[in-house]
């Protein structure tokens, strides 16, 4: 046997043991990524809970939310900054997920349905009015995003079959029993 024959046998033993490594390598990145992904669509599951459980906690805020989505200028100044508040943190929430989405984590149907979400909220215009106080709080890009929400000119129609007619402020006591 000379040395050539011995460097073809070593180079063929090194492929098989090194493309089963490959594959192997490839699987665990393909499992870390898929983990990786459902870990963050976990978080931003819980962290949209968190920020919904205001909603269904307080009557007076559930109250404010409505009233602010069909006019944030009509809203008291406490109310303005109750709404402005919560939808920071909301816009917050959505502008996480975007970049999510824009890095990959977040699939396309995922971001479809958040954007659908966003939709249903920004075709308000109270929204739209306080988004005009809040824009140059979030990046360029999600801002950009908003906009052209706004743009496409939907109509209100998440809320459109709820009776609001009896909206309207809490008294002091009111407020004080909600607590």
């Amino acid at each position: 046997m000379n040395w050539e024959i011995l460097a073809a046998i070593g180079q063929l033993a090194a492929v098989f043991v090194g493309i089963p490594s490959l594959i192997y390598l490839a699987l665990q990145i393909r499992a870390q990524t898929r983990e990786r992904r459902q870990s963050a669509v976990n978080t931003l599951t819980v962290q949209w809970g968190e920020l919904t459980k205001a909603l269904h906690d307080s009557g007076e805020f559930c109250a404010i939310f409505l009233r602010g989505l069909h006019s944030f200028d009509d809203l008291d100044g406490i109310s303005k900054l109750r709404f402005s508040a919560f939808f920071n943190r909301f816009f917050k929430n959505f502008q996480a997920m975007y970049f999510s989405h824009c890095d990959g984590v977040l699939t396309a149907s995922s971001w479809a349905e958040i954007e659908r979400t966003m939709s249903d909220f920004i075709a308000y215009p109270g929204l739209q009015q306080w988004w005009e106080t809040r824009r140059h709080w979030h990046t360029e890009e999600f801002a950009r995003v908003v906009d052209a929400i706004i743009a496409r000119g939907e109509k209100p129609k998440a809320y459109s079959g709820y009776d609001l007619s009896g909206l309207r402020p809490l008294t002091h006591s009111e407020v004080m029993s909600d607590e």
